[in-house]
């Protein structure tokens, strides 16, 4: 009778576990959730751009400009949620570039990344690259091979005249030393801007944030590498915003964009570094 009672707890704590991860993850699948553990392979694959060309990297930005930041827009079955809109924004406000901090899509189905490259592709048209990141949703279903079919690496560099991004992969909950090194030493050659953006939260706000970069150690790394070294860092996935400041590098955590239907736009001059957040 006492293991009869022992087990029933167990399965009743299973549950509530599985509830509240539908509660407060970023729109979780959880058949999906358990199918996407291959971050050594994915980075494995770095500065593999089958996305994007050469037009798309080394710009002459000037020295002052705007570029435009959004998260977790959820393409599902070909349903962009209104995200074609947004290269009539970009261009009519004269942005530099795009970047999208993951969950592109909602199960990294091809058809879905591929509504995502034709926005991109407007985007591109009017003279405006955009920069992926990975997000957990995006490797649901074992589909990391049509991300590097379609896209290529999940974790790279981009240099432009006075700015340089770094895109890192985080779609497990965590960086990986490798990547962290990579990035430590990329910052000693970067240029006078510097840009870093991932998926998964290094921050919360309150105790159903769960769903974040899980090993303190790795959190408490890249805090003190992008010390001194980095201007904002963007991230996504907990759905809501988030900004603080640590060691003077500012930290942005975005709302989703399926949800909110808005976007950062980040502001670079002489006189320093602003955002404001916009609907689209």
């Amino acid at each position: 009778m006492v293991e009869r009672l022992r087990i029933s707890g167990i399965v009743k704590l299973f549950v509530i576990i599985l509830v509240a991860l539908m509660v407060v993850a970023c729109n979780v699948d959880l058949f999906g959730f358990f199918a996407a553990n291959e971050q050594d392979d994915r980075l494995e694959s770095r500065d593999i751009f089958n996305f994007l060309g050469p037009s798309d990297q080394g710009r002459d930005l000037g020295a002052a400009y705007s570029f435009v930041v959004v998260s977790d827009t959820h393409i599902e079955d070909g349903n962009a949620h209104g995200l074609e809109k947004l290269a009539y924004a970009v261009s009519a406000a004269g942005d530099k570039f795009v970047v999208v901090t993951g969950d592109i899509t909602q199960n990294g189905k091809r058809e879905d990344l591929n509504k995502f490259i034709s926005i991109a592709e407007e985007l591109r048209k009017a003279g405006i690259p955009c920069y992926p990141v990975i997000g957990n949703h995006d490797i649901y279903f074992d589909n990391w091979p049509v991300w590097k079919e379609l896209i290529g690496s999940t974790s790279y560099r981009i240099d432009h005249s006075n700015t340089t991004l770094f895109i890192l992969d985080s779609a497990n909950a965590s960086f990986g030393s490798d990547q962290l090194d990579w990035l430590q030493q990329g910052l000693g050659s970067a240029k006078e801007h510097v840009f870093v953006f991932t998926h998964t939260n290094l921050f919360t706000e309150s105790p159903g944030d769960i769903m974040q970069i899980t090993d303190s150690r790795e959190r408490a790394r890249i805090v003190s590498i992008l010390k001194g070294r980095c201007d904002v860092m963007f991230m996504g996935h907990v759905h809501h915003r988030i900004i603080r400041e640590v060691g003077g590098v500012r930290y942005i955590n975005l709302e989703d964009y399926v949800g909110y239907r808005t976007y950062c736009r980040v502001y670079v001059g002489p006189g320093g570094i602003s955002w404001a957040f916009e609907k689209l």
